[in-house]
């Protein structure tokens, strides 16, 4: 009964966190949509919000899980600039082909997610030292491999990874694919209620609790296919978004990863392998840096020393606005994704006001300390 009244007081707890995260999102929409003279909403800007969401989105969903783990990364952003500049090169001097090089950028990723991840679990140094040397170290194999020169790519098939839109048709199509999603989603909760013995299926309940998520969706569509349609880098951000709830929810992986982090002693003893599962963690964030190190290298054109400058904080950033715990054991992915658009949304916003560069990084920084201490303070209380 104890552990019942536990579950639903988290549940309700994490709901709420989720709807004041929403909130906070909308304030600053509408600010800026009235600050901006009516154009931080229009089609075309939420298209590059969209955009510039990505990079930041897809890099978010890894350390989301890493954190939750215990652990921190904070190379994330030369890795994706050493990434991306060794697929540059592969492509206009080592004369690769194109899946080769895609192939190649990843691979990178998930090597040096290997490193860390070795160090940090089989030699027991912490993430925060192994990652702020891999910060300085990755930093500077960018610098030797582009010899501080930007690279630049005219490959016109790798570069629509970052600037092609998807039609509006097949927007639609993919927006039925995912109401229908969804529906089955409500149908096999509604399912699940009946099956434990909480009840007749009410699919009625369930199917009204959907209209929102769908509503979501139709509107997404249609103010992306305003515009040119839905970016690329923004399905592969949903994609890779699926894949983090899937493994976070539904894999033995993504409990144990929660497990680990709110008491690795007690996962210990209760058989799960930490140093195996934080080895995995990190060669799963190094695939998505490796994705996102694509992504960015597409979008822009080229490969420049220094690519990806500060991803780190952005992501860290993202995850924490999101609810996540730099303790461990707490956070979503669906928090990560909307703290990756507050993030991106105050960086459009601001520009969009001429708000100079260093008065950016105070309120970024600013927001996010408050942030931390919102969720200190809920802890104490």
């Amino acid at each position: 009964m104890i552990e019942k009244k536990e579950n639903g007081f988290k549940l309700q707890t994490s709901m709420l966190r989720a709807y004041t995260m929403l909130g906070a999102l909308a304030l600053i929409w509408v600010y800026f949509h009235w600050a901006t003279d009516s154009i931080f909403l229009t089609p075309r800007n939420l298209s590059n919000l969209m955009l510039q969401t990505s990079v930041t989105g897809i890099i978010a969903v890894g350390m989301l899980m890493v954190i939750v783990a215990g652990q921190i990364d904070l190379s994330v952003g030369s890795v994706l600039g050493f990434a991306g500049a060794v697929a540059a090169i592969a492509l206009s001097k080592w004369g690769f082909g194109l899946p080769a090089a895609l192939l190649l950028a990843i691979s990178i990723g998930v090597f040096i997610g290997f490193i860390h991840g070795a160090l940090t679990a089989y030699l027991n140094i912490p993430a925060f030292i192994v990652t702020l040397g891999g910060l300085l170290a990755w930093r500077g194999a960018v610098k030797a491999v582009t010899q501080s020169e930007t690279i630049p790519i005219a490959d016109p098939i790798f570069k629509s990874i970052g600037q092609q839109y998807v039609s509006p048709e097949i927007g639609w199509i993919l927006a039925g694919a995912a109401i229908l999603f969804v529906l089955a989603i409500a149908f096999n909760r509604a399912n699940s209620q009946k099956s434990y013995g909480l009840g007749e299926a009410n699919y009625g309940a369930e199917a009204l609790k959907a209209i929102p998520s769908i509503a979501a969706i139709i509107i997404f569509i249609y103010v992306m296919n305003s515009y040119a349609g839905i970016p690329i880098p923004v399905l592969i951000l949903l994609a890779v978004a699926l894949l983090g709830v899937f493994i976070t929810n539904f894999t033995t992986f993504g409990r144990y990863l929660y497990a680990i982090g709110g008491n690795p002693d007690a996962a210990r003893l209760s058989g799960i392998n930490n140093k195996l599962n934080i080895l995995k963690v990190f060669a799963l964030l190094g695939a998505l840096t490796g994705v996102a190190a694509l992504i960015f290298t597409a979008r822009v054109g080229s490969a420049s020393p220094d690519a990806g400058t500060l991803k780190e904080l952005d992501a860290i950033a993202a995850c924490v606005i999101g609810g996540a715990s730099l303790m461990g054991g707490r956070g979503t992915i669906f928090g990560a994704c909307i703290g990756a658009l507050i993030m991106a949304s105050l960086d459009n916003g601001m520009s969009l006001l001429n708000v100079k560069d260093f008065m950016q990084d105070i309120i970024k920084g600013s927001i996010l300390v408050a942030a931390v201490g919102l969720d200190m303070l809920g802890k104490k209380q």
